[in-house]
């Protein structure tokens, strides 16, 4: 893992990971959608020690064709990408209002399956490297307070499992990554979030995993696989009346 492509370099979340990256000298391509914010962040990565930090600034609901071929010309024989982008929408808005669970499903499902089926054929016909894409515990299982979120990034899940099947015979490994509550910008809006974790613990269990690639999925903190596992055993009649 040399030459790493960001996809949502711009994500409070994964900041702690950029920076782990740029001081083991990883050369880094950063695209998101404000390249005022991902120049703040290309500076920060310089000085801790990245020798190069490119940037892009795409629209991640637009524009996508965009990306790869920007990578393609300004950053060659990138080894690794990382998904790291998303929004989670108020529940109470998206299961009413059609436009708000459009836009979830848009950015959380398709844009990224899009990305990802366009980066697959570089990977593939490179026969090597890592897709790394941060999706979500709330896949897991359909609850009320944030089922359109959920659905997107269980979506998600079901994809890189077919993708991850596919690039084995050719040498590319497909991980997914799911971290429980995180605190970030994406998060500040809940209120008395159970269990939320730092960005800093995140970031080293994600960094681990890329670094050593034994395993295909990641729950961070790695708590989550037994809450999960947990939950997924409630019997629908139960899960159905429990107001989570």
């Amino acid at each position: 893992m040399k030459r790493i492509v960001i996809l949502g370099a711009t994500s409070s979340m994964i900041q702690p990971l950029l920076r782990m990256m740029a001081r083991d000298g990883k050369e880094l391509l950063l695209v998101g959608r404000s390249q005022e914010r991902l120049e703040t962040v290309r500076s920060d990565l310089l000085a801790r020690g990245s020798p190069q930090a490119v940037t892009f600034q795409a629209d991640f609901d637009e524009s996508l064709d965009m990306v790869l071929a920007f990578a393609e010309q300004y950053f060659p024989d990138f080894d690794t990408l990382l998904l790291s982008y998303g929004t989670m929408l108020d529940q109470g808005v998206c299961q009413v209002d059609p436009e708000c669970a459009l836009r979830e499903l848009q950015t959380n499902f398709v844009s990224v399956v899009v990305l990802l089926t366009a980066f697959a054929k570089y990977f593939e016909s490179r026969g090597r490297g890592t897709i790394a894409v941060i999706t979500s515990v709330a896949g897991d299982r359909g609850r009320r307070s944030n089922y359109v979120y959920g659905s997107a990034k269980g979506g998600l899940s079901i994809f890189l499992q077919g993708l991850r099947s596919r690039m084995h015979s050719h040498g590319v490994r497909v991980l997914t990554i799911k971290p429980g509550p995180v605190a970030s910008a994406m998060t500040a809006n809940l209120q008395r979030v159970a269990m939320i974790a730092s960005r800093e613990t995140v970031a080293r269990d994600i960094y681990r995993a890329l670094e050593r690639p034994a395993s295909d999925i990641i729950y961070t903190p790695r708590r989550w696989r037994w809450i999960m596992a947990a939950v997924q055993l409630i019997p629908e009649r139960v899960f159905k009346r429990l107001s989570i």
